[in-house]
């Protein structure tokens, strides 16, 4: 199906943001299960846990441009003027660099399966014919997110593929590139949500697909798709459901965000090995409803369980840098990104560390990694 819109679908655009070998890792921190209380102790001794952890990590790596400011257009014709800024946002922010900030943070924790979301995909066409009201799609890739990232993975020694992805919006609109003569270019973003999986991992049974509820835009009647992924990954001698998403965000509407949160758990209902979710959720514990939705399925937030705190952020937050990505002090406030378990036993034990939120995390020019931090996390989970 050709998700591609023209100049209206602007809104879309701006919606988007709103919204190997098994090495010892070298993740700073403590990453041996040496803390466990007894209960745990006695399931471990017997066997009954995973005798080595499977390690997951999720990021929302950010497309890298507020898009906001589309959005506060004073008429249509100004949005060819705010969708250049949005664009030289989007180049300061410099994904290339920042991949290898996030390609660094893999290579210490090593983990086994990673969720992505936020993926883009950058096309151009120049000149453009959006502006006219044309419907030619920009095909010349400008930024391609996930090419970029798989280099500086590949560039450190690490093996990871592509286990699965989905497809999201895809969004189109025009940017002035010159005043005499006037002239404009199209810039056309797809976002995706991403598997890697790490080489010595088996994977299978993909599953893609979008939600059926999504905000729609008033007036225009269209449509902001979101999706998630899932894949069945064999880590050593176990099988283990994966899955990662990017949710609504409630500012656009809780009900949309639990619909798409109920049509993943229905997607999952059947699924008889351990699942881990990952993913932006968008929602806040402890008592937002969505996140209230999953406990109630039986999901198990690894963070509130994990058995270490980090001492340089106990609550977890990885939510949000500045939009140009340049603040000097942390500047997370909400933890709205998660893994997830659920499991037939309800017994995990487990390590959780934020990743990518120290300054010394940030790029060689003071860039941070993403305007999220991610989450990595160890896991052993009760047979």
């Amino acid at each position: 199906m050709n998700k591609t819109f023209a100049f209206p679908m602007v809104l879309l655009f701006a919606a988007l943001v709103l919204g190997c070998t098994e090495d010892a890792p070298t993740f700073p921190g403590p990453v041996e299960f040496d803390e466990l209380s007894e209960t745990e102790l006695e399931f471990h001794k017997s066997g009954s846990y995973d005798r080595r952890p499977v390690k997951a990590m999720t990021w929302n790596v950010y497309v890298g441009t507020n898009v906001d400011i589309i959005l506060g257009a004073p008429s249509p014709d100004q949005i060819p003027i705010l969708a250049a800024e949005a664009f030289q946002i989007l180049l300061s922010t410099n994904f290339p660099e920042r991949a290898d900030a996030i390609a660094d943070q893999i290579a210490a924790a090593r983990p086994h399966l990673v969720g992505l979301q936020e993926i883009s995909l950058i096309r151009l066409q120049s000149p453009g014919d959006a502006v006219v009201g044309g419907t030619v799609p920009a095909e010349d890739v400008f930024l391609d997110y996930l090419e970029i990232l798989m280099a500086a993975l590949e560039a450190r020694g690490l093996h990871y593929y592509v286990a699965g992805i989905v497809e999201n919006v895809d969004a189109e609109v025009p940017m002035l590139t010159g005043t005499n003569p006037l002239s404009f270019d199209d810039v056309r973003l797809t976002d995706y949500d991403v598997v890697l999986a790490r080489a010595d991992v088996r994977t299978s049974h993909v599953q893609a697909a979008n939600y059926n509820t999504n905000l729609v835009v008033p007036g225009l009647g269209l449509v902001v798709e979101r999706g998630y992924v899932a894949v069945t990954a064999k880590v050593r001698n176990r099988k283990y459901r994966f899955v990662t998403t990017h949710l609504e965000p409630a500012s656009s509407g809780e009900a949309i965000q639990l619909a798409q949160a109920g049509e993943l758990v229905a997607a999952l209902a059947g699924e008889r090995s351990p699942i881990i979710l990952t993913g932006d959720l968008n929602t806040r514990p402890p008592s937002a409803e969505t996140y209230a939705f999953f406990l109630a399925q039986g999901f198990q937030d690894i963070w509130t369980i994990k058995n270490n705190e980090d001492p340089d952020n106990p609550e977890g937050f990885t939510s949000n840098h500045d939009d140009d990505l340049r603040n000097q002090m942390v500047d997370l406030h909400e933890r709205v990104d998660y893994i997830m378990v659920r499991n037939e036993t309800g017994r995990v034990a487990a390590r959780a560390n934020v990743v990518g939120d120290a300054l010394e995390d940030r790029t060689v020019t003071g860039l941070w990694p993403s305007d999220h931090a991610g989450v990595f996390a160890m896991m052993r989970i009760r047979r």
